[in-house]
């Protein structure tokens, strides 16, 4: 039998000694997709080549009766010695009982697991914040009030801009220290040196963004991207807790004996709209800032009733009283930015469009009257106490000021309108008797309103 020539296609049926010659001269099979060529010396070790010419170093072997194939690399790419070596690395694998296939799937696995963790682990508390303030929101609540929303983010802002009142430039946020650091790196000795700095700029403040930052953490907790790099009662520790200043509860309200001046310095102020605001907030019971967003939509005065909107449900109705409407009526119908009719009924020339801060022409009513201590939030303290004094169930008091069924005395039962209506108009009777204002509902009618542009 002759030789073969040097130049013939090596014989694929049989195994040789891998060349580089042998290599170039290898070529797949007219009508196949692809052959082997099998090395002598490295037992596994094959090249194959495809129907288009690509050749490449490959692994073959069993491993309980199933053929394992393993792609080394290109021909151009790798030695026949250092494919060799390869070879025999996955034959003693083999050998072992292991499939080279599943450890490479492992080994990618971890890979992808640790490239996740790495991006997990740069995450920052202003990214995650980013997205608490777009996707958070608070309990029975479907979004966040404007006034939180705009405190959160004077919480974190960087400071440095020029004040609106005053000189300077303003300070930085309470919670800015916090935004720059990593999530992963949020724990108790890192909120307890942050809260010690911040606390001796303002205790009150930094106790106020610590809440905040407790409420960011739970939200964090429930989230399966953020949970296992936060640690959601960080804001517990010991050292916070025993620095947080005391909560006093507030008890300050009108005594009967102070109605009346407090009632005289309020009509007198100049700013009516202020005025109309502070009376309503007593003949109401309601909070500061579901007055404030009180619409002239939400004012029926033809079955005189209001709709408020609730800090616990979604909106509440109470009766609107003989007082109350005539009171409304008379306010100025002031006109928007845009000059269009303003939608609030306490409408004032500041950027939301309502009257936002009362507190300066309270002050003023309180200082004429010599009232000391009296909050706007006294004010709905003053129309329970009073409620009560004027022989109201407590039941309906409670359900006027939109409180919860548990905090109601005698076991909440829920009146409609018309029920509420005599005991709200009892109360109304009562305040303003102690007030000294004679009014006769009999002869006063809501009148029109007029447009006036804001001040």
């Amino acid at each position: 039998m002759a030789r073969p020539r040097k130049t013939d296609a090596p014989d694929l049926a049989e195994t040789h000694d891998l060349s580089a010659g042998l290599i170039e001269r290898l070529t797949c099979p007219a009508g196949k997709q692809q052959a082997f060529l099998r090395d002598a010396v490295s037992a596994g070790l094959r090249v194959r080549v495809t129907e288009s010419g690509a050749k490449s170093f490959v692994f073959e072997a069993k491993l309980n009766r199933q053929t394992i194939r393993r792609t080394i690399g290109d021909v151009r790419a790798w030695t026949i010695e250092d494919a060799r070596k390869e070879a025999n690395r996955l034959r003693v694998t083999l050998d072992k009982g292991d499939d080279p296939r599943e450890l490479e799937r492992q080994a990618q696995a971890l890979k992808a697991a640790q490239q996740v963790q790495a991006l997990a682990d740069a995450v920052t508390v202003s990214q995650a914040w980013s997205r608490y303030v777009v996707e958070g929101r608070p309990k029975r609540k479907e979004t966040w009030k404007p006034r939180y929303l705009a405190d959160m983010a004077k919480m974190t802002a960087a400071g440095g801009e020029k004040r609106k009142r005053g000189q300077g430039v303003t300070l930085p946020g309470h919670l800015f220290p916090l935004m720059g650091l990593r999530l992963s790196d949020v724990d108790e000795d890192t909120l307890t040196d942050w809260f010690q700095r911040e606390s001796r700029r303002s205790k009150h403040q930094a106790a106020r963004a610590l809440m905040m930052f407790r409420g960011f953490l739970r939200w964090c907790a429930a989230r399966p991207e953020y949970r296992g790099l936060i640690d959601r009662d960080a804001g517990k520790a010991a050292a916070i807790v025993e620095a947080m200043p005391s909560t006093v509860r507030r008890t300050d309200a009108l005594e009967a004996a102070q109605v009346a001046g407090w009632w005289t310095g309020v009509e007198q102020l100049p700013n009516v709209t202020a005025s109309a605001y502070l009376r309503a907030l007593l003949l109401t019971g309601a909070r500061r800032e579901e007055m404030a967003g009180l619409r002239w939509a939400d004012v029926d005065f033809q079955w005189r009733k209001l709709t408020i909107a609730d800090k616990v449900d979604a909106s509440r109705t109470i009766p609107l009283t003989p007082y109350l409407a005539w009171m409304l009526s008379t306010l100025p119908r002031a006109k928007d930015a845009d000059g269009n009719p303003s939608a609030f009924v306490f409408a004032s020339a500041s950027k939301s469009g309502r009257i936002a801060d009362p507190r300066a022409s309270h002050a003023k009513a309180l200082q004429s009257a010599a009232i000391d201590g009296l909050t706007i939030h006294g004010l709905r303290r003053s129309f329970s106490l009073l409620g009560e004094a004027a022989g109201a169930p407590a039941g309906a008091i409670a359900q006027v000021m939109g409180h919860k069924p548990s905090a109601t005395a005698e076991g909440y039962r829920p009146r409609s309108v018309d029920a509420l209506r005599p005991f709200l108009a009892q109360i109304e009777t009562h305040v303003l008797g102690l007030a000294g204002v004679d009014f006769d509902p009999a002869k006063v009618h809501p009148s029109g309103l007029r447009v006036v542009a804001a001040a």
